[in-house]
């Protein structure tokens, strides 16, 4: 603590409070100042009353623990961490409430170096970490020096509050992993039924929670998507700084004489019917040269993000940070501010726009015999939705003849279709469920997305354009975020050949292990049930894609280069390759504000540290996938809760030793029949074949299965389901397939030969 201020008979004055806290070394709360000036009894009491009252009037601000000038920073504070900016933390005051009126000073952390690798003595910080640090404010802002790093508090958990009979509030979980509901010690003036971020209240279980934050309805429209926003920390709102810069972007000239003018070419963006941007567009016409007869000549225009997004900038590091859009029924949390990514960058009808053009010469077989690419100046012809350009080539609008360019770009598809089949990659039907809202934001619909030619049109546009960025960029020995997609794991392939096995089917691991040979697997099975069971069993055969600088191909579109360059306005890794591009094929545009930064292309730290951003980025559409995945289970859930009680025709999904999953015919949304529900008798669970067995009946229940279950239970809050046997567990159950062959030897159930089946016991079912 500072030196003691010299004793004064009764209160201190409000100068000499401010003058004590901003000379405090250590938090300087309502104890700590009535230390400081001696202050007992009655005086304690007229001092809380002072401090109020400078409160009120704007003197100071802070917790009864810890004060501070109103406007600044505690001289010795706990700091959060909030982004890492050129290799430098960020941090912002860790107590700062979410809905304060102004926004969090932002705290540049000085770190003192004690060592070619260490920090201050500790670990370099990351984003999330906790400091308790000393602060002083200088002309060019707030400094932050560490003095230890705290542990980190407990995430915080998301969920509805609950009040029971006695008056006591309980968090009732969103998240259908727990549980169990968790006493609430601080309702944090949240009432029953409200949304909630709550934290633990104390280091023992039995501490309960507190109430952090009351985020409103959460059966509210729109409060789906706000659930997993939040529980998966998407950053979904943009800074002043950022909205700026992005304003200022959009105000960016274009310029005919540094692009190629393709206004005149009838390029046409085909989307969903709700798309909120567009970032490609494409065109194809007869290639009438000597050398390519019967071929094409194709353009795949992109939005030009890079013109308006400079690395280094406040826009740039914003993107970086998100790595993505995120896409809900209700909403969309863009990459880029709407000014850019909904009005400038989006290739809107009738409107000049910025594209990096991507030219390709397609041969009559589907071979892209070469490519070039080049900043342009586009007007796109038209937005068609998939439907609409669909029904006009099958002739179903106005009942004439689709318009030439349309017919146009379905001729040359024709022809990279024909260069797919040879390639044969990963031919996996999978269906995509559309949740359909109204204009008041409830649920109109949910069904099936269709599929269509005009879908595999324009998909077979885009794979041909990333493979030519990719192979552009290798020619000129360019840096290339790919797009990696690893064949399947030995470990995968022998869980995948003991399933297949159960279907007396055979899967040799000696062989080349090519998507063709799962195409060839799945073209071989007759049964649409059962097609549909090897289907999902090589789907979870294959790794997941991810980006990297290393090139180890696509196994999955059978492709030895592969990088992402059509979705630049939703994904930051199609900007990087973007900017390898400007820099390969000097495609640089001359600096038009002094405001922005210069280049264009790749920046220093793009060409150093392109092996942690695609790290980041990969994380992040990882992050965005399960947000949305779950946001459509809840939509699910909640268009089903007014049904509970109504027979569905289900399948089974997957098999547990506590039950066993089963998704509506149609419809989609993942429900558990427990095993407690299917009969008195023991059940065993067969992990290989993915069965739970019945010890007396012999009764087995597997994956694939088509059940008639009774919905007992749709809860919109976490997305899950229960079901329940329609007429008991014998009659309306009907299994796939002959009851397993087992018998007792010892203590083990075994199959053929004595072998130990990989089976694993469930007890009785309590009655």
């Amino acid at each position: 603590m500072g030196r003691p201020p010299k004793r004064t008979p009764g209160l201190p004055t409000k100068q000499q409070v401010l003058d004590f806290i901003e000379t405090s070394d250590v938090p300087a709360g309502k104890r700590e100042i009535a230390k400081a000036f001696g202050l007992k009894g009655q005086e304690k009491i007229a001092l809380k009353k002072l401090l109020r009252d400078m409160a009120d009037e704007g003197l100071i601000d802070g917790k009864k623990t810890a004060f501070h000038r109103m406007g600044g920073v505690p001289k010795v504070t706990v700091l959060r961490i909030v982004d890492i900016d050129e290799g430098e933390a960020v941090a912002i005051p860790d107590s700062w409430a979410p809905d304060d009126a102004t926004p969090p000073p932002r705290l540049r952390v000085v770190e003192r170096r004690k060592g070619p690798t260490s920090r201050g003595g500790h670990a370099a910080l990351r984003v999330g970490d906790r400091v308790l640090a000393r602060t002083e404010e200088t002309g060019s802002g707030w400094l932050a020096h560490p003095m230890k790093k705290l542990p980190n508090q407990a995430e915080a958990v998301m969920g509805v509050v609950e009040i029971d009979g006695t008056g006591k509030g309980w968090l009732a979980p969103i998240d259908r992993r727990v549980r169990n509901s968790s006493p609430i010690a601080d309702l944090g003036g949240a009432e029953a039924g409200n949304l909630v971020l709550a934290e633990p209240a104390g280091r023992s279980p039995r501490s309960g929670v507190r109430v952090i934050q009351v985020l409103g309805d959460p059966l509210a429209p729109k409060a789906f998507s706000l659930i997993a926003i939040h529980k998966h920390g998407i950053p979904h709102v943009f800074s002043g700084d950022v909205l700026d810069e992005g304003k200022l972007a959009a105000k960016l000239p274009l310029s005919e004489e540094h692009r190629e003018d393709l206004r005149h070419l009838p390029i046409v963006a085909i989307d969903p019917a709700d798309a909120r941007d567009h970032d490609d567009a494409i065109w194809a016409e007869p290639d009438d040269s000597e050398d390519n007869k019967g071929g094409f000549r194709a353009i795949v225009a992109i939005a030009d993000v890079s013109f308006y997004v400079r690395p280094g900038g406040k826009l740039d590091r914003e993107a970086r940070k998100r790595g993505n859009s995120a896409y809900f029924p209700d909403r969309v949390v863009p990459m880029l501010p709407e000014v850019l990514s909904a009005d400038v960058c989006s290739l809107k009808e009738g409107q000049d726009r910025a594209a990096m053009a991507c030219h390709l010469t397609v041969a009559a077989d589907g071979t892209v015999k070469s490519w070039r690419f080049a900043r342009a100046l586009v007007r796109i012809a038209e937005n068609v939705a998939y439907e609409d350009a669909q029904a006009r080539i099958d002739g179903g609008i106005d009942g004439g003849e689709a318009p030439e360019h349309l017919r146009n770009l379905w001729a040359c598809w024709r022809a990279l279709e024909s260069a797919r089949h040879r390639r044969d990659p990963l031919e996996l039907e999978l269906p995509e469920r559309r949740v359909v809202l109204d204009e008041a934001g409830k649920i109109a619909s949910i069904a099936i997305r269709e599929r269509l030619d005009a879908h595999r049109v324009v998909e077979d546009f885009m794979i041909a354009a990333n493979v030519a960025a990719a192979k552009a960029l290798e020619g000129k020995a360019s840096p290339v975020v790919y797009r990696i997609h690893e064949p399947p794991s030995r470990e995968k392939l022998i869980a995948l050949r003991e399933y297949l096995a159960t279907f007396e089917r055979k899967l040799a691991l000696g062989q080349v292990i090519t998507p063709g040979l799962f195409n060839r697997m799945l073209k071989d099975v007759a049964d649409e049930d059962e097609k549909a069971l090897v289907m999902e069993a090589v789907l979870r055969s294959q790794m997941q894609a991810y980006y990297g600088p290393s090139n180890v191909g696509h196994f999955g579109l059978a492709l030895g280069s592969y990088a992402h360059f059509t979705s630049p306005i939703r994904r930051y890794a199609d900007l990087l390759v973007h900017r390898a591009l400007v820099d390969a094929f000097g495609l640089e545009q001359p600096r038009p504000k002094a405001e922005l930064p210069a280049t264009t292309g790749l920046s220093e730290r793009d060409w150093t540290d392109l092996g942690r951003v695609s790290e980041a980025i990969s994380a992040a559409e990882r992050r965005a996938m399960e947000a949305e995945r779950e946001t459509i289970d809840r939509y699910v859930a909640a268009w089903l809760a007014s049904r509970v009680g109504e027979v569905f025709e289900t399948r089974v999904t997957g098999v547990q030793r506590f039950g066993l999953f089963a998704t509506i015919v149609g419809l989609g949304g993942d429900g558990l029949v427990p095993v407690s529900v299917l009969g008195a008798e023991r059940f065993y669970h067969d992990e290989g074949a993915r069965k739970l067995v019945g010890e007396s009946s012999g009764m087995a229940y597997a994956v694939g299965d088509r059940l008639k279950l009774r919905l007992a239970e749709a809860n919109p809050l976490t997305g899950a389901l229960k079901f329940e046997p329609a007429e008991g567990a014998g009659s309306a159950i009907e299994p796939r397939g002959k009851p397993l062959p087992l018998k007792r030897k010892g203590n083990h159930l075994v199959g053929k030969r004595g072998r130990p089946a990989n089976i694993r016991h469930q007890g009785r079912r309590k009655r």
